[in-house]
């Protein structure tokens, strides 16, 4: 059975769909499947994932807001409309230059 915090069937706006959290990061689950998920997140400035690596590809895109993504330890800054895929088992981080927020898509291979 699919979980989902979405109604099907239902026209959305991503950035209505999550608030920010002072000093803090929210995620909200929009679709999780055995094959992937994809998660709504929102970051408060300063705020950050630490190098991490996963077992999948994942394709992060900003809606909101200025990020640095650095893959392998080479930064890139991304702003809202702007999209980067960070590989699986490569290291990977995410830095909030300014609140933002994202989609992540996971694609399980």
């Amino acid at each position: 059975m699919e979980k989902s915090i979405f109604e099907h069937s239902n026209v959305f706006r991503f950035p209505e769909k999550v608030e920010y959290s002072s000093e803090g990061i929210i995620s909200k689950r929009v679709i999780d499947r055995p094959v992937g998920t994809v998660t709504l997140f929102s970051f408060d400035q300063g705020q950050r994932l630490s190098t991490h690596s996963a077992p999948y590809d994942a394709m992060l895109q900003v809606i909101e807001g200025k990020a640095e993504v650095i893959i392998n330890e080479v930064p890139n800054i991304l702003t809202a409309g702007e999209a980067i895929i960070m590989p699986a088992g490569i290291p990977h981080a995410v830095n909030a230059l300014e609140k933002f927020k994202m989609v992540l898509t996971m694609i399980k291979g």
